[in-house]
């Protein structure tokens, strides 16, 4: 069991370190327009996974599940509307890497799992201890302190977590393998980005092709940086406890708040700090009550 856990934590690990590094590749990026990225971001994706998913035999279900959720209509519009949903986040979060906000993003994936809870408790009806209230309240403080310091709502960091939040919820409804989930949402988007990238062509907009070996090579490329964290997150989140991925969450953030800071000198201000510390406090004591929630609950198996 121990083995099975230390193995979930370096693939999860894994996931989050791309996820959280991932900024620099969109850098690179940065002369080709964020409509275009996203474009071939799905394209590339689907076309990625459709290869895994023959290289692992696994066409065959692939189709069947298809079939299923075209039987179990509310299924099969759920996952589309949460492929339409990450579609908007991607968008959002390309453009957001791409003109210099990575402060902000960060923030919008510390403010997700909080978000993330608030619909369970809304929709799933779950229950928060009293401890998880205070870091809600934490969070808030947090947060509307930012929104003053900045002048304005920080609508970016918002709409990342609410959709990406969303998304989880939708994904939650809809039990799916998570190689072949991800193929079926990339397969629902592939048609509109396709028919986006012929339109992008015949306006000569389009930089595929038209710019430079590099830049073909790297968008054509977008496509595994979609698809390799989330297969490492779907191989660590099967062996780890919920809690426990929700706390290496955190390592994302982290990194963009620390490419944004340090590597490309976007500004942190002291109020933006006491802000920052307001939300970090916050997740480390919800983080804390879930871990001694997790084993208090073992314990009661025990006893029983």
């Amino acid at each position: 069991m121990l083995d099975e856990e230390r193995e979930g934590i370096i693939w999860a690990v894994g996931a989050y370190l791309l996820w959280g590094v991932l900024p620099i590749y969109w850098k690179w990026l940065n002369h080709v327009p964020s409509d275009e990225i996203l474009t071939s971001r799905i394209v590339w994706a689907f076309i990625f996974m459709a290869l895994f998913v023959i290289f692992m035999r696994n066409s065959k279900l692939l189709i069947s599940e298809i079939r299923t959720l075209w039987h179990n209509q509310k299924a099969f519009w759920s996952l589309f509307a949460a492929s339409v949903m990450i579609s908007g986040n991607w968008f959002l979060y390309i453009w957001a890497v791409n003109n210099n906000q990575l402060v902000e993003t960060s923030l919008g994936y510390y403010i997700n799992p909080l978000v993330s809870v608030l619909l369970g408790i809304i929709f799933l009806k779950e229950k928060l201890t009293p401890a998880q209230k205070v870091a809600f309240l934490m969070a808030t403080v947090g947060v509307i302190t930012l929104t003053i310091s900045y002048g304005r709502f920080p609508w970016l960091a918002f709409t990342l977590a609410i959709t990406f939040a969303i998304y989880g919820l939708m994904k939650k409804t809809i039990p799916l393998d998570a190689l072949r989930g991800l193929t079926i949402e990339t397969l629902f988007i592939m048609p509109f980005a396709l028919i986006y990238y012929v339109y992008l062509f015949l306006n000569d907009r389009a930089e595929l092709f038209h710019h430079s070996l590099e830049t073909d090579a790297l968008l054509i490329l977008t496509g595994a940086a979609t698809a390799v964290p989330l297969l490492l997150f779907a191989k660590g989140a099967q062996k780890l406890p919920l809690y426990l991925i929700g706390f290496l969450q955190y390592i994302a953030p982290t990194c963009m708040l620390f490419l944004g800071v340090i590597i490309y000198n976007e500004t942190f201000k002291p109020i933006d700090f006491l802000s920052f510390s307001f939300i970090w406090l916050a997740l480390i004591l919800f983080t804390v009550s879930k871990l001694m929630d997790s084993r208090a609950k073992k314990l009661k198996l025990v006893k029983h």
